[in-house]
């Protein structure tokens, strides 16, 4: 099962905030969408710091999509 979160359109820190709630809630791969360049580069950094393997691809509305898992 994975959990997927939107923080397309927010400001960082949040999106950061948003996927961290997720990691912390034991979630074994989580989808995150965000929509700029540095929330992307903050959740990766942020993810591969606590020791998760993260994959990022950018989509046709030119939004990222983030793959975090254990």
């Amino acid at each position: 099962m994975s959990d997927v979160v939107d923080a397309r359109g927010l400001s960082c820190p949040l999106p950061v905030l948003k996927a961290k709630e997720a990691i912390e809630k034991g979630e074994e791969k989580i989808e995150v969408l965000v929509d700029n360049n540095t929330a992307l580069e903050n959740i990766t950094r942020m993810a591969e710091n606590k020791g998760f393997t993260v994959e990022s691809q950018q989509n046709a509305d030119g939004d990222w999509q983030i793959f975090i898992s254990r």
